[in-house]
């Protein structure tokens, strides 16, 4: 008899999970009836990140009972993919010996350093008397490090082989070493004394015989990019970028191995980059979350509105200074907006590019003449179209008023001009006496050049009409 063998099937996950009103209503009912299997049974196939989104949808007690439900080391990567006000809060809930045991021992290294600095310290140093010496000791190193330091993003699980090892040692020792390492990206080479020197081929090594005496220093690769521990973040993130790396070891002044950085840490560095940036350009101070209490978001958006306001006071005391000008010539007034608006927009415009281009290290402080010559030339070519309709409109639709229509030509030249030159400036000086750039790409940038152009425009208004 013929045996037709049976087709083998696999169990189709999905490309990407996409939360449902409909779906977490089910989970919170069942919760409220306590169907335990009917929870597991729905996220048991899920990413730790998805099953993060749906306890950050939850209140703390259902986050707290569907977590409980959850194998402690699936428990721990859900930990670490949580929101941090939603991990602290329910960090809270569990026992000092809890975090030890079901989260800081399942995490790798670099998260368990963060879910710790995220206790208040009676609470961080029971969890830490609870763990053996080595992971104390190895904890104690990674919370000494900036957080956003390469040292603060590196995690101390690696593998590293030892230049006079044998294939057959270096095969042994891998085998002993992956235990405790998640994705094995590169093998890093040290020599005695756990000086970085190379790294070496997985291929290499797979095609070496281990029956000979081939050594480790006989197929290893002397060049491999390295973070020094005490590096900023955003220089780390840069290495990544400009490079297409996808991990890069660790080192200290004398060159000693300790650690490595992953890309998933570089990419949550990116999006923190750009959340801050994108905060900072509307005028938002500090970092904060739609989770933040009333007075947090207030205070992060106040000092700027008040610049605004002050700004806008500014603006005021501007026109204030030209009202019998504007009782004689009113029309000036219809054109305030206008002026206003394309000074700031010319300015954040500018820039926005110069900001984009110091975050990727595309331009510095060195090439400003060259950069402030291409402003000039861009702001002088859109300048002149601009000039032209507006001159067109105000001959069309205000009687053929040239006088009024070289005002605002003129005026709304040399602002685009200036704002661009100026939007320019501001950034590549912030950024070289160490001040965050982003700052020129929001209300301040914007409430100068409203104030700048108000004075410009009713000048040359003074001039063209003969006023004052």
């Amino acid at each position: 008899m013929r045996l037709e063998a049976q087709p083998f099937h696999t169990k189709q996950i999905p490309m990407q999970f996409e939360l449902s009103k409909a779906f977490l209503e089910e989970i919170t009912k069942a919760i409220a009836t306590e169907r335990n299997g009917h929870i597991r049974q729905q996220i048991s196939d899920l990413h730790p990140a998805d099953i993060a989104e749906i306890l950050e949808n939850l209140s703390l007690t259902e986050a707290h009972h569907v977590y409980r439900l959850l194998e402690s080391e699936s428990g721990a990567d859900v930990l670490a993919e949580l929101d941090e006000d939603k991990r602290e809060k329910l960090l809270s809930s569990l026992t000092s010996r809890e975090i030890a045991e079901e989260v800081i021992e399942k995490m790798d290294s670099d998260d368990a350093a963060d879910v710790l600095s995220e206790l208040p310290a009676v609470k961080q140093a029971e969890v830490m008397s609870l763990l053996n010496d080595e992971e104390q000791a190895e904890l104690k190193d990674l919370l000494a490090y900036h957080e956003n330091s390469a040292g603060g993003l590196m995690c101390k699980e690696l593998i590293r082989v030892q230049l006079n090892w044998t294939v057959a040692t270096c095969i042994r020792e891998m085998r002993r070493q992956s235990k405790q390492v998640d994705q094995v990206y590169t093998i890093y080479v040290v020599n005695e004394a756990n000086e970085l020197q190379g790294r070496l081929s997985l291929k290499k090594l797979l095609f070496a015989s281990s029956g000979t005496r081939t050594l480790v220093q006989d197929l290893y690769e002397e060049k491999v990019r390295y973070a020094h521990v005490d590096q900023s973040s955003e220089e780390v993130a840069n290495m990544f970028e400009k490079y297409d790396l996808v991990v890069l070891p660790v080192v200290d002044g004398s060159m000693q191995l300790l650690g490595r950085i992953t890309i998933d840490d570089v990419v949550d560095v990116i999006k923190e980059e750009a959340d801050k940036d994108y905060q900072m350009a509307s005028g938002i101070s500090e970092k904060v979350e739609s989770s933040d209490t009333v007075w947090v978001l207030s205070r992060a958006r106040l000092p700027w509105l008040l610049i605004g306001m002050i700004g806008g006071m500014l603006g005021a005391k501007v026109i204030a200074g030209y009202e019998a000008e504007l009782i004689e010539q009113a029309t000036l007034a219809f054109f305030i907006p206008l002026i206003m608006a394309m000074g700031g927009n010319v300015g954040v415009q500018s820039s926005a590019i110069v900001v984009q281009g110091l975050a990727n290290n595309s331009i510095g402080f060195d090439s400003l003449w060259r950069r402030l010559l291409k402003e000039l030339l861009v702001s002088l070519l859109n300048g002149s179209i601009l000039v032209g309709l507006i001159f067109g409109f105000i001959s069309l639709f205000f009687d053929a008023d040239y006088a009024l229509g070289f005002t605002v030509s003129t005026s709304l030249m040399i602002i685009i001009i200036f704002a661009a030159v100026f939007g320019t400036f501001i950034p590549l000086a912030l950024h070289r006496y160490k001040i965050d750039p982003a700052l020129a790409t929001g209300p301040f940038i914007t409430t100068l050049n409203d104030v700048l152009s108000l004075a410009v425009y009713f000048i040359i208004g003074s001039l063209v009409f003969g006023m004052g």
